[in-house]
C-alpha cells in the first residue's frame, strides 16, 4: 500500500486516532515554501476535533498559495458557487515561513490575525498533510489534521 493509499484510507475512516496521524507525519518528507504554489483543495481527517464541523459550515474549499507573502488560508465556496478568501473568519490572510515543528524545519503557513500555524509535509507531488498548531487550537490536547491536494483546475 502506498503512502497516498494509507492517507486516503484514513480520510475515509469514520474516526481516526490522532496517534495514527502522528506516525504518518513522522514518515513524510518536509516541504519547502517554493513547492506550495497553486490552488489546493482541503479535506480534514475525522479525529473528532472541533475544527472539522466549523470548516464544513464555512464551506471550506482549501488554500491558495500565490507567493511567500500572499496566501489565502480559508478559501471557501460562496452561495453562488464562486470561491472566495474568507478574511473575516481567518482574521486576514497568511504568509509562509520555514518553521521547526517536531524537530524538523518545514513549510508553515502563519495566519496574519491569529496565533495559528499550519505545518506541511509531502505525501507525493500533489498531496500534502497539514497539522494546525498554535495558541488555542488544540482540542483536548489534540491538533487538527488535514490534507491538501493540488487542484487540477
Amino acid at each position: 500500500m502506498t503512502t497516498r493509499d494509507q492517507v486516503e484510507k484514513l480520510l475515509a475512516a469514520e474516526k481516526v486516532d490522532p496517534r495514527d496521524l502522528d506516525e504518518l507525519w513522522a514518515r513524510l518528507d518536509v516541504v519547502n515554501i517554493d513547492e506550495l504554489s497553486g490552488q489546493w483543495r482541503g479535506r480534514g481527517f475525522d479525529t473528532g476535533h472541533r475544527t472539522n464541523p466549523l470548516l464544513a459550515a464555512s464551506r471550506w474549499y482549501g488554500k491558495t498559495f500565490t507567493s511567500r507573502f500572499s496566501v489565502q488560508p480559508l478559501v471557501c465556496r460562496g452561495e453562488d458557487g464562486e470561491l472566495f478568501s474568507d478574511v473575516k473568519t481567518g482574521k486576514g490572510e497568511a504568509s509562509l515561513w520555514m518553521v521547526e515543528f517536531r524537530g524538523e524545519s518545514t513549510a508553515t503557513m502563519v495566519y496574519d490575525g491569529m496565533p495559528v500555524f499550519d505545518h506541511f509535509k509531502r505525501v507525493d507531488e500533489t498531496m500534502l498533510v497539514g497539522v494546525m498548531n498554535g495558541k488555542g487550537v488544540l482540542d483536548d490536547g489534540e491538533h487538527y489534521w488535514f490534507v491538501l491536494e493540488l487542484d487540477e483546475v
